[in-house]
């Protein structure tokens, strides 16, 4: 009986054998050979085109089969309130008043704020950065909209053979090539780390940190449109830009070698962070060292006084903030007084969601999410270098820069704080309309009383 066994469990582990060597090769000659040189075949491009012919179809079956349904399709909600212009506090409490009440206090001005208020929690124009941007047609992705598939048979069937490629063909290599790209920076960074200081050791890391940032961009299939990189960072200065999701540094990383700012941390991310910063000049903070304003300032300052170490990559949102907006920028970076780079960064949530809204999914839920995604598609922009203007604060200079980003994206751009995410208003905020509205008053009992 054994003898029969045995050819079989051999044809099994030969068959096995085949199958790995050629799922290597391919990943080899196809996505990490190209990685190393920088190239593409434009696969992923011919494949993004597929992908939107698909949902081009895939629409118009839902519209379809709605129509015969009698059923409305889904539309991302509206609350109905009509944009207007931005008015002052003293202008609309003035129209409320119709002009004609005494300039004091009165009772008409309670249901200003009482609208206001109303008006906030309807159209909450900050907690809704906080979750993932509405789609106005299907993706084929059940975590877009968990109804669309029911439509039509056709659709539900396109929707079972979407699953299996991304959960039975491009999950596995994506994992593959990210294991592969992580692998490769923490050894290869840790050889670099033996070399002396010197050209040498800096080219050998770009090249390093250049290489695995590109196959790890590859093990999420994202396709990434750089415009004007005639005013990509240099040395010295400082980059600065939106922030979405924590692939937003490799997204960068892959187009140029930046010094990264972050928190040590323990476990796989503590070997990764310490085998980095041997072949190149991080500055990582201990937990006690993060809340030092100056010490964080000091190192800052340090090490964009040094114009042969690499740009600092800095997200000064502090958070991430879906796609649609971006928020106040912490102040921090912009006291320095280096020259800062701004990019903007778009994602296209037709092939995949990059927001990652930390407060409900951890991190290898969302990076599985990611891996399970058609793709990444996103653009970048680098706009001219600013620098601080004569007379201009940290806190002015970093609203320039921010509203910059926002015109050069297409996103709104807000003055809210996105730690508002975990926290509540700050004090600050209360006071600041408690001013405005003092002022109205104060202002209007001055003007009543004779000169």
């Amino acid at each position: 009986m054994e003898s029969y066994l045995f050819p079989f469990d051999s044809l099994i582990c030969m068959l096995l054998g085949i199958s790995f060597t050629v799922w290597f090769t391919l990943l080899l000659v196809f996505i990490i050979v190209p990685a190393i040189f920088g190239v593409s075949f434009g696969i992923r491009r011919l494949y993004m085109k597929s992908l939107i012919k698909l949902f081009e179809w895939a629409t118009l079956r839902m519209e379809r089969g709605a129509k015969e349904k009698n059923q409305h399709l889904y539309k991302p909600y509206s609350n109905g309130i009509i944009a207007k212009e931005p008015v002052s506090l003293e202008q609309e409490i003035h129209e409320m008043r119709r002009g004609g009440a005494e300039p004091e206090f009165d009772m008409s001005d309670i249901f200003y704020f009482c609208r206001r208020g109303v008006e906030s929690i309807v159209d909450d124009e900050v907690t809704k950065r906080f979750t993932a941007e509405e789609l106005e047609s299907w993706n084929l992705l059940t975590r877009s909209n968990y109804n669309f598939h029911h439509i039509s048979t056709r659709l539900t069937a396109l929707w079972g053979v979407g699953v299996l490629i991304r959960y039975g063909f491009l999950l596995p290599l994506r994992v593959t090539l990210a294991f592969t790209g992580v692998g490769l920076l923490v050894v290869l960074t840790s050889v670099v780390g033996l070399f002396p200081n010197g050209r040498m050791k800096n080219y050998l890391s770009d090249k390093v940190h250049l290489m695995c940032y590109r196959i790890c961009v590859r093990s999420l299939t994202a396709i990434i449109t750089y415009h004007d990189s005639e005013n990509k960072p240099k040395n010295g200065g400082i980059c600065v830009a939106n922030h979405t999701s924590p692939i937003d540094v490799i997204i960068l990383a892959s187009d140029g070698c930046y010094a990264m700012v972050g928190q040590v941390h323990g476990g796989l991310m503590g070997v990764i962070q310490r085998a980095m910063v041997k072949a190149c000049p991080h500055i990582w903070f201990e937990r006690s060292e993060v809340k030092d304003r100056h010490l964080v300032a000091k190192r800052l300052s340090d090490h964009v006084a040094d114009t042969s170490k690499l740009p600092i990559l800095i997200f000064p949102e502090g958070t991430c903030i879906n796609n649609t907006s971006v928020m106040m920028f912490k102040k921090g970076s912009f006291e320095i007084g280096s020259t800062v780079y701004p990019v903007a960064i778009k994602y296209d949530p037709r092939f995949g969601e990059a927001f990652w809204n930390s407060s409900k999914f951890g991190m290898v839920n969302y990076l599985l999410h990611m891996m399970s995604s058609w793709a990444i598609v996103c653009s970048v922009w680098y706009l001219p270098p600013m620098s601080r203007m004569e007379g201009e604060d940290a806190v002015q200079f970093a609203n320039r820069v921010k509203a910059a980003i926002a015109r050069k994206g297409g996103l709104a751009d807000l003055l809210w704080d996105g730690g508002l995410k975990r926290g509540k208003v700050k004090e600050v905020f209360k006071e600041e309309q408690q001013k405005l509205y003092s002022k109205v008053l104060v202002g209007s009992s001055e003007d009543r009383s004779p000169s």
